[in-house]
Formats: C-alpha cells, sequence, structure tokens
C-alpha cells in the first residue's frame, strides 16, 4: 500500500496540518483499530472520546480545537474528504480489457477494445458495450442493451432486451434491469398477464446496490436518473420515474408509475403506492408508508404518511395514553363514590 506525508494528503484534500506536516502515514483505519502509523476522521460528536483515545498518529477533523497536541487534518467535510483519501490507498483496480475465452458474444455485439467482458458472461444480439465498461463474470446484456463507457456490472448482474445503462454507472451483485413489471387483469378470478413491452433507462452516474430490481415499464420507460443512489434490497416498480441525485436505502419500494423528483431521500424501509407524485426535495423517513402526493420539500412519516412534525405529535400522544387511562379510571372511581354518597 502507497504511504504518503501529511502534507502530501492535505494537497489531494485541500485541508490545513496542524502539527507535524512531515509525518508519513500508511494507511487509513478506524478510532479502535488505527495505531500510530495510520489516519482516522472524526465527523460526529459522539465518537469524541472515542477520538481523543485514538491510538491514530494523526486525525481528520473539521475543528482542530477539541484536538490539542494532535498531528490533524483540518478540513470543512472531513466525510467527503476521506472518500477521495480512501480512493488515493485504495485505487480501484479494473479487470484488463478484452473478451474471456469463456463469455458468449453475439457476432452483431458492438464492444470497445477497451471493455472487459468477464468469464462465463453472456452479451446479446445488437448490444453495445462502451469503452472502458466492465460485464462482470456471470452477467447477462439481453439484445439490444446498451452499456455507456466507464460503467462497470460486477458479477450476476442481469441486464434485460433493450434496457440502457448510462456511462460511469455502478451496479454491483444480483441487480435485475428490465424484469417485467407486476402487471395482470383479472377477469372471472383469473389472473391474465399484461405484457411489459417498455424498457428501463439508467441515467448517467448511478450506482445500483446488490440485488436491486427495476422493472421494464408497461408502455414508454422506467428511469432512474442522473446521479441517484441505491441502495441494496430495493424495488423500483415498472413506469416508476425516480428523479436525480436521489437517495433510495435499502428496502425501499416504490409501485408502479409513481415520480420521485429530485434529491429525494427515501430512507429503510419505507414505501409508495402506485401513482402518485414525492416532490423534489421531499424526504420520508424511515419505515413510513407513502399514500398521497408529497410536497416539494417535506417530510413524512409514519403510516398512512402524514407531516413528520404532526406525526412526532402523535406518537407522543399515543404513548401518553396508559397514564391518561389511568386518570380517567380514578377520575370515574371518585365520580362512583362521590355519587355514592349522595
Amino acid at each position: 500500500m502507497p504511504s504518503f506525508t501529511l502534507g502530501e494528503l492535505a494537497a489531494q484534500i485541500v485541508a490545513t496540518v496542524v502539527g507535524n506536516g512531515s509525518r508519513r502515514i500508511e494507511g487509513i483505519r478506524t478510532l479502535e483499530e488505527a495505531e500510530e502509523r495510520h489516519l482516522s476522521f472524526y465527523h460526529n460528536r459522539r465518537y469524541l472520546q472515542a477520538a481523543r483515545d485514538s491510538s491514530a498518529g494523526a486525525l481528520l477533523v473539521a475543528d482542530a480545537s477539541d484536538f490539542p497536541g494532535r498531528d490533524l487534518l483540518v478540513c470543512n467535510d472531513p466525510y467527503a474528504a476521506l472518500a477521495k483519501l480512501l480512493d488515493l490507498f485504495h485505487p480501484s483496480a479494473r479487470p484488463p480489457a478484452g473478451i474471456h475465452p469463456s463469455a458468449v458474444v453475439a457476432r452483431s455485439a458492438r464492444i470497445a477494445d477497451s471493455a472487459t467482458i468477464g468469464p462465463h458472461a453472456t452479451v446479446g444480439e445488437r448490444a453495445v458495450v462502451g469503452a472502458h465498461a466492465v460485464i462482470g463474470p456471470g452477467s447477462v446484456l439481453g439484445d439490444d442493451v446498451e452499456v455507456g463507457d466507464d460503467s462497470i456490472l460486477h458479477p450476476n448482474v442481469v441486464v434485460e432486451t433493450r434496457c440502457r445503462v448510462g456511462v460511469r454507472c455502478i451496479l454491483h451483485s444480483g441487480v435485475v434491469v428490465g424484469a417485467d413489471g407486476f402487471g395482470f387483469a383479472t377477469v372471472a378470478g383469473w389472473h391474465h398477464k399484461v405484457p411489459q413491452v417498455g424498457i428501463v433507462v439508467i441515467e448517467d452516474d448511478v450506482e445500483l446496490g446488490a440485488n436491486v430490481c427495476v422493472d421494464r415499464a408497461t408502455l414508454g420507460e422506467t428511469r432512474v436518473g442522473r446521479g441517484t443512489k441505491v441502495d441494496n434490497l430495493v424495488q423500483i416498480a415498472h413506469n416508476v420515474n425516480v428523479g436525480e441525485r436521489s437517495l433510495l436505502v435499502s428496502q425501499v419500494g416504490i409501485s408502479g408509475s409513481t415520480h420521485l423528483g429530485h434529491n429525494v431521500v427515501m430512507a429503510g424501509q419505507s414505501g409508495a403506492v402506485g401513482h402518485l407524485t414525492i416532490g423534489d426535495g421531499a424526504v420520508v423517513t424511515a419505515k413510513t408508508g407513502v399514500t398521497e402526493d408529497v410536497p416539494p420539500g417535506a417530510m413524512v412519516s409514519g403510516f398512512p404518511s402524514r407531516p413528520h412534525k404532526e406525526w412526532l405529535r402523535a406518537m407522543a400522544n399515543l404513548f401518553a395514553l396508559e397514564e391518561l387511562r389511568r386518570r380517567v379510571k380514578a377520575l370515574e372511581e371518585a365520580i362512583r363514590q362521590l355519587g355514592g354518597k349522595a
């Protein structure tokens, strides 16, 4: 692993060195695991004492005043700076370009010379794989699929027929893009499949976590907007439109034809019913069930979803009900006794 002085690291992240800028750093570790040769980071006051007690040779922090006498890298956003430094110490290693002998690639597919097709991958007719893209082992691209430049598909990713993946995307293992949407017409008690003939479009700079499913549209497109990041085990149903730079956390479920604006956050295990709109910048808190449109910038919680502050008040009242019940019972007993005396 490479090593750098604190001064060299500071130049990479536009930080200020406090202490010995010549100190050599050989890696980045957690506060608990770091030793004298390591850098660690602090960005949450819950861990202040752990940071003070850490054996790390230097700390990446936003405020030097909490750590007198320590060697520090000081910057406005330690967490964002950490991302750059981790890339520096752990540069991404792409597999060599070329098509593995065990891969099955259609003659009509167009594979960039700098792209990588891994072992046992399958690439369908007329598929296009862009420059420096990586198609991992066991992955499947259907007919007429497009994967843009510099995108990485980890092992066992499936992109179904005619779907499109933009540039610089990351699709983790188990992702399925373009499976049929859940569409059935029930007639006389029998469920008849409605053909799903649309596609999925994954725009540029999107990351999809492990086992994410993005269903193809019934007609038209299911679309995930540029810069959106999706955690593991998320379901995006047919004809959903997710705006740019949104965040969907683990186990989110979005029903068909729902529209999310830009910069929407849906926290873990939250969900939305179909055919509604969640406005730009809205936040859906964990385990919330969205059952009606959410205005731009709003925060909603609970099931059915309510404005967050209203939900907090309702929960506070709910947990006071037992005490209220006891008080009412005591009052009823007092009234009964007064009535008896009368």
